[in-house]
This record gives C-alpha cells, sequence and structure tokens, in this order.
C-alpha cells in the first residue's frame, strides 16, 4: 500500500463577501514533491469572473490523469514487449454530463494517443492493441473511476 497526497489550499480576497457567491475559485494544488499547480473551476461549472480560465480545473485534472497513468502504463510494457517507443502524445478529451444516476459526472473519457515507434522490425496493430488493453487493465486511475474510457489512437514506425 502506497499514499499519495497533495495540499489543496484557497483562501478569501479581503474584498470578497463569500455568501453572495461572488468569490474567487482560484485555488493551488501543491504535491510532495514541490510542484504548485493554480487551479480553479471550470468555467462550465462557474462563470467568469469567478473562475479562472488559465488554471487547470478538476475536471482537466482528471482527464490528464487517466492519460497520464495509460500512457505511462503502455510504455512499462512497450519496454518489456521489445518495442522501442520515441514518442507519446495524447489529445484526451472527457465528457461532462448527467450520468445513469441523473448527476453530474465524467461519463466518458476517450483517449487518442499518437505513437512514434521505431525499430528494425515494425510492431502488428494485434500486439498494440493488446498492449493499450493491456494498460487499459492496470491503470491504477482507470480502475478507480467509473468513466468509460476508450483508446483510439494512432501509429506511426521508423526503422532504426
Amino acid at each position: 500500500m502506497s499514499h499519495h497526497q497533495a495540499e489543496i489550499a484557497w483562501r478569501r480576497a479581503v474584498d470578497e463577501r463569500f455568501v453572495d457567491s461572488k468569490y474567487s475559485r482560484a485555488h493551488h494544488w501543491k504535491f510532495d514533491g514541490g510542484a504548485t499547480v493554480a487551479a480553479s473551476s471550470a468555467v462550465s461549472s462557474v462563470p467568469l469572473p469567478y473562475s479562472k480560465v488559465a488554471n487547470v480545473d478538476p475536471e482537466e485534472a482528471l482527464v490528464a490523469a487517466v492519460s497520464s497513468c495509460h500512457m505511462l502504463m503502455f510504455l512499462y510494457l512497450a519496454a518489456r514487449a521489445g518495442l522501442v517507443i520515441d514518442a507519446y502524445s495524447d489529445q484526451a478529451v472527457g465528457v461532462l454530463e448527467s450520468d445513469a444516476r441523473g448527476r453530474r459526472s465524467i461519463t466518458t473519457v476517450k483517449l487518442a494517443p499518437a505513437i512514434v515507434i521505431c525499430g528494425l522490425v515494425p510492431p502488428t496493430d494485434a500486439l498494440l492493441e493488446r498492449l493499450h488493453h493491456e494498460a487499459h487493465e492496470e491503470c491504477y486511475i482507470a480502475n478507480s473511476v467509473r468513466s468509460q474510457i476508450t483508446v483510439a489512437g494512432t501509429w506511426t514506425y521508423h526503422p532504426s
């Protein structure tokens, strides 16, 4: 078992009444390694000027966590399978809508990784599909959420 923690900090500005709901939702996430991330509510949840567009919102963070976890597991499995991955990028998209219980939820996350592979022999589509499937099955974040997660990416190969 391991523990993972983050410090979330928000402070009301002196000129904000708070009880009128006209207060900034901007805050910070601080992680154990020292990284600090500017965060805010999503503009789709709380309108401007109370949300800060430039900051990461929790919905984006969830989508990024799913994508990052999948990528890290895929890279591990690809290395174990003898593949050489030169680059991996993803344009992940999460959809916030009412779920089957009528609650607002990130119901789906679509991963669209673009992977560059090199080596003496190109991998098969079947191998890459298997690696993506295994990565999804082993991803801690995917195992922690109810959202449907799909992977529909591309890969390119170039000889070494």
